[in-house]
């Protein structure tokens, strides 16, 4: 059975009413692949439209806080933290994007870290489409996740 299906396959919102409050942690990460060209046209993370960077990070922060209001579903719980990282990879021409969401409640974060990463993602995507649009977003992935009742996870 499908968690967020009640008996006669209509959506609810999961019952966390009698869950305990607890220190929940979850990591995912991504990555913005770009051409060889683009990616040394940006590799000093600044474009016309400002700091890629800075502006990315915001955005992944302002993502992981608003994860309630775009998937149906999802609880809104309080966060205690957001630390989004870009990270680049020359060999690869590619930025790496890391995000880890943090709360206490009676509900994981993981949707949060991967909205984290998504929005910061599309982000980049958006500040350097006037270069090349071939820009491939990538791997977008839950790395890690502890706390609450169900096993801890980590890739």
């Amino acid at each position: 059975m499908v968690s967020h299906l009640d008996k006669k396959n209509n959506p609810i919102m999961v019952n966390v009413g009698n869950k305990d409050i607890t220190k929940r942690i979850a990591e995912a990460e991504g990555e913005i692949v770009f051409d060889k060209l683009t990616y040394k046209k940006i590799e000093n993370l600044k474009s016309k439209k400002g700091s890629i960077k800075n502006i990315a990070i915001i955005a992944g922060i302002m993502g992981a806080k608003e994860t309630s209001r775009i998937i149906p579903l999802c609880h809104n719980i309080p966060i205690d933290s957001v630390n989004v990282e870009i990270t680049k990879n020359a060999k690869m021409n590619s930025l790496k994007v890391y995000a880890k969401v943090q709360t206490s409640s009676k509900t994981g974060v993981e949707m949060e870290a991967l909205t984290a990463v998504t929005v910061s993602c599309l982000t980049i995507y958006d500040m350097c489409k006037y270069l090349n649009k071939s820009i491939k977003i990538k791997n977008i992935k839950l790395v890690s996740k502890k706390g609450g009742k169900s096993a801890n996870f980590r890739v």
